[in-house]
């Protein structure tokens, strides 16, 4: 009986896809968790793997057809003669002696060409960042040629097949707009490196499209996982075909935790960056300003000249908090491979304020008021490039090792350039900690169409009057700043006062009083 290959289930905001390629021909035969075709949306480009093992018996759309969430793209039928033909074939030209296989040429086969991603309808173009490779340089296919910057985020260019760049048609700098030409690449070019050097530790070497690490063989989205989660796959168990590694065993070895990659030894510190050299007495350097930059700069200035913007303050005193993550933090970190920090507490006592102040959860759009039955809370994340603030969701919802657990997600990823674009929209409010730079007070700016903003700052031990007594606390400051044409000030200060007893007694958030 033949088996349906499916479209995935599209997020709610792409309407449809079209088939960017297939990677297999009707009569070919797959392997279960095999890369068979790629659909391209307007923000992303998702893999299509087989259900189950057997034979491309027919292929319903061709590439560049569009199509819809859950559309039959081909069918799976048993495996046939074709299949353990070419199965034959493989193990012949496996047998052939090395010296025959060098012999071949590697002469460049099909082209293809290298184009930009298809940016969303909010950016209207990106900057050439970087080439990851040079022209003639071998690559492997999905290795990173170059990165796009936009205004929100960097966005990688990958290898469509094993091959070489054969030409850069748009050079490092240089503006492109979605779907423009970067270079030209050719299947099977370049390097001294043919397929008959690559070694068994570097590739499965049977053109399924599966790779080899060490002993170990990955399906393709088995692959993908294991990248994600930074994964030792030499812990991973596979259940698949000759101990193939599947999708379902990373799935289970991330549950279970039991393939994390040992910690590496401390490296040394990195050596601080050289100055760049000027010459003459008076000298002065001029760069052009980053994307990112242009796009921080343009929106903190659209901040403040379009809301009636006033911060409120109070201090809140820390020692519960930290007497809580003094007596808990091995178990916590036991218990979720986590380190319990502050801002899980202050995610939770933010998204129970906003609850009772639904006013400060809102958003102005127009000239109507937006109210959100939700708590999106963006965590803002310093990145050398700027300042960024993916967001979590739902997070009323959830609990506060799941809120550390996302937000060193998103400190991770976003350093590394890997957040994407609908990681950082739709948030209902926002935290910012100046704190761990060592700021003690300051005055944040509202990320809109947010009407408030939360800051944290550093704590510091000051005397105060605890029942009559002079006592010295952990104390910091708190700042709320908050757009006045929707929040009265008597809400702003009682929201403010809601987080600051929630933090002073965090039993408050067990009890939800």
């Amino acid at each position: 009986m033949a088996t349906d290959i499916k479209a995935p289930t599209f997020p709610e905001s792409v309407a449809e896809g079209s088939v960017a390629a297939w990677h297999k021909k009707a009569g070919d035969s797959v392997e279960r968790d095999e890369l068979i075709v790629e659909i391209e949306t307007d923000k992303v480009v998702l893999e299509v793997v087989a259900p189950e093992a057997g034979t491309l018996s027919e292929v319903l759309v061709e590439e560049g057809d569009t199509v819809q969430s859950e559309q039959v793209l081909g069918k799976i039928g048993a495996g046939g003669a074709k299949g353990a033909e070419k199965k034959g074939e493989k193990a012949d030209a496996k047998a052939a002696p090395q010296s025959e296989a060098k012999a071949a040429p590697a002469a460049g086969g099909k082209s293809h060409e290298v184009k930009a991603p298809t940016f969303p309808e909010s950016i209207q173009e990106g900057t050439v960042a970087t080439w990851h490779k040079k022209v003639g340089e071998a690559v492997k296919r999905d290795e990173v040629l170059a990165d796009i910057e936009t205004d929100k985020v960097v966005l990688e260019v990958v290898a469509p097949a094993d091959g070489a760049l054969a030409e850069i048609k748009a050079e490092e700098g240089s503006q492109v707009a979605s779907e423009a030409v970067l270079a030209i690449f050719t299947e099977g070019a370049g390097g001294a490196e043919t397929a008959a050097d690559v070694t068994p530790a570097a590739s499965a070497d049977d053109g399924s499209g599966d790779e080899r690490i060490g002993d170990k063989i990955l399906a393709p989205a088995a692959r993908k996982m294991v990248a994600e989660h930074d994964l030792d796959v030499s812990k991973i168990e596979g259940t698949g075909k000759g101990g193939r590694i599947l999708k379902e065993d990373v799935q289970r070895a991330v549950q279970a935790g039991t393939a994390k990659k040992s910690a590496a030894p401390a490296a040394a510190p990195k050596q601080a960056a050289a100055a760049p050299a000027f010459e003459g007495e008076r000298p002065e350097k001029r760069v052009p300003m980053s994307r990112l930059r242009q796009t921080i700069a343009k929106r903190l200035v659209q901040a403040q000249q379009t809301a009636a913007m006033l911060t409120t303050y109070n201090e809140v005193d820390m020692g519960a908090v930290m007497d809580l993550r003094a007596q808990y933090k091995d178990t916590f970190l036991k218990a979720h491979d986590v380190k319990l920090g502050f801002m899980g507490f202050f995610v939770k006592a933010a998204s129970e304020a906003l609850k009772r102040f639904p006013d400060v959860n809102a958003s102005i759009d127009g000239t109507d008021i937006v109210y959100h039955g939700y708590q999106d809370i963006g965590v803002a994340v310093s990145t050398d490039r700027g300042l960024v603030v993916p967001v979590l969701r739902d997070t009323d919802s959830m609990k506060i090792a799941d809120v550390e657990k996302g937000i060193v997600d998103f400190g991770k990823r976003a350093r590394d350039g890997k957040l994407g674009i609908e990681e950082m929209q739709g948030g209902t409010f926002t935290i910012t900690n100046g704190g761990i730079f060592g700021s003690l007070m300051s005055t944040p700016i509202l990320n809109p169409p947010q009407t408030a903003i939360l800051g944290m700052h550093k704590i510091q031990e000051r005397p105060m009057a605890v029942n009559g007594k002079v006592e010295i606390r952990p104390m910091m400051y708190l700042a709320l700043s908050y757009d006045h044409r929707m929040i009265d000030g008597k809400d702003a200060v009682q929201f403010l006062v809601t987080i600051k007893e929630l933090l002073e007694d965090p039993a408050r958030l067990l009890l939800d009083i």
